[in-house]
């Protein structure tokens, strides 16, 4: 084969579109994890017991069956009082934010989001288009209510707002959300929800009223079942109608729409293990205050916290110990930050105790975060979760 040939022939060679070569990439921690996860925001015990019997009563035969949605919708409609077209059960929200861009984005259309926030939004944003606005937070991490409505321009088709926000713990008050969602009628208003259950505002309720708003909620947190991959949308059923056109029939396994009804029936667990982490979280945030770690007040499952220049060594560390933390220097004006995951009471125990012998094992003072104060770390790729 000569020389021109080859060129021809590479010439030829398939390539993707341009949005996919552009767009940013997540990149999920390759190391072990066999440890106190306390890195990823998850449930840190086990989802109901119920959900475990459930998993022992699948048949063989059930395994050999394409799944059924619809009916489940149907019982997590009930569950949070709303009729069955409002809702569409995804594989995770992950799905749920790709279904909603592959829904309603062309690509001159803008997206507006807030940050640092859930990096799944960039992802998915920019596979649709180019034009990903982003308000970014002042040092207070706290949500930039008067900017980001200023960022609204009649090109912006989509708007999403965590709230409690990933990785700040920061909330948006259901006020601010719904005047976001009147400032912006022809745009959808995506409110992720993901930790609702440690906060406890909502604005699944208003979902009837506001035309234009959608509700993404999680069951990997406070249910437990990160595994099984299922999350929710809810809205006005006239968009969920379009989502529901470019979502797969099958896209949530059988497994996990088994052990959905009765893990959202196991209204006690829940509650107990919300409860854990509310009082955890506060125990957390006061055994920062005793050890000197700047933090930022959170109303998540976790808590952010300010390490400065020892960020990496801190988190290097506390694997050594056994616990397992996560660093977010890549996220936009995170600079030598590190979260870490609120569990089970026995669960922050350890993290407390594991933090103070780490801090002093490193040499950690107050002077190290003022060295990094200001700047923009990136410790490469930015990561999922």
């Amino acid at each position: 084969m000569n020389v021109t040939m080859e060129v021809a022939n590479q010439l030829k060679s398939v390539r993707p579109r341009k949005a996919v070569l552009e767009m940013p990439e997540y990149h999920p921690p390759l190391a072990g994890r066999e440890a106190l996860r306390l890195d990823f925001n998850e449930n840190t015990f086990e989802p109901s017991p119920r959900v475990m019997e459930r998993l022992l009563a699948i048949t063989a035969e059930g395994l050999t069956k394409y799944p059924e949605r619809e009916p489940v919708e149907r019982i997590v409609a009930a569950h949070f009082g709303l009729q069955a077209e409002q809702v569409l059960l995804t594989n995770g929200v992950d799905e749920a934010i790709h279904l909603l861009c592959a829904t309603f984005l062309e690509a001159e259309d803008e997206a507006l989001v807030w940050t640092p926030s859930f990096f799944m939004y960039d992802v998915s944003v920019q596979m649709m288009t180019p034009h990903l606005r982003k308000v970014q937070s002042d040092a207070t991490l706290a949500f930039p209510v008067e900017r980001f409505m200023a960022g609204i321009t009649e090109r912006t088709k989509l708007i999403i707002v965590a709230s409690p926000n990933n990785p700040t713990g920061a909330v948006v008050s259901r006020e601010h959300l719904l005047a976001i969602a009147a400032a912006a009628p022809q745009a959808v208003l995506m409110v992720d929800e993901a930790y609702y259950h440690f906060h406890g505002e909502s604005t699944i309720g208003d979902v009837s009223t506001v035309p234009n708003l959608i509700v993404a909620r999680t069951f990997s947190k406070a249910y437990g079942l990160a595994s099984l991959r299922i999350g929710l949308l809810a809205g006005n059923a006239k968009l969920l109608k379009y989502v529901r056109k470019v979502s797969s029939p099958y896209n949530v396994n059988g497994v996990a729409l088994d052990c959905l009804p009765v893990a959202i029936a196991d209204e006690e667990y829940v509650a107990w293990y919300a409860d854990q982490v509310r009082v955890g979280r506060e125990r957390m945030m006061e055994g920062l205050r005793g050890l000197g770690v700047p933090f930022f007040p959170s109303q998540a499952n976790f808590v952010l916290m300010n390490i400065g220049s020892k960020h990496k060594e801190l988190v290097a560390a506390m694997r050594a110990h056994g616990v397992l933390l996560r660093g977010r220097s890549a996220d936009p004006g995170c600079a030598g930050f590190v979260r870490i995951t609120i569990g089970v009471e026995e669960h922050v125990t350890r993290g407390l105790a594991a933090l103070k012998a780490t801090l002093s094992e490193i040499g950690w003072s107050k002077q190290q975060v003022s060295e990094l104060a200001g700047q923009q770390v990136s410790d490469g790729e930015r990561e999922f979760e």
